[in-house]
């Protein structure tokens, strides 16, 4: 389960990431903000990930 889930968290992080990207090209964040944006993004579908897969190991 472990083997699969890391890469497909992986892949969903960099999807995640992309699309961040544009949004905030077409929004047109300025660059000072754009590392606290992606910040942001990436610890909460971090804590997303974590949690489901402790919900799928445990049920």
């Amino acid at each position: 389960m472990f083997i699969l889930y890391i890469p497909l968290a992986l892949m969903i992080l960099y999807m995640i990431n992309r699309m961040t990207n544009a949004l905030c090209i077409q929004k047109e964040i300025p660059e000072e903000r754009q590392p606290k944006v992606f910040r942001t993004i990436n610890i909460l579908i971090t804590i997303l990930l974590v949690s489901s897969y402790i919900e799928v190991l445990f049920t």
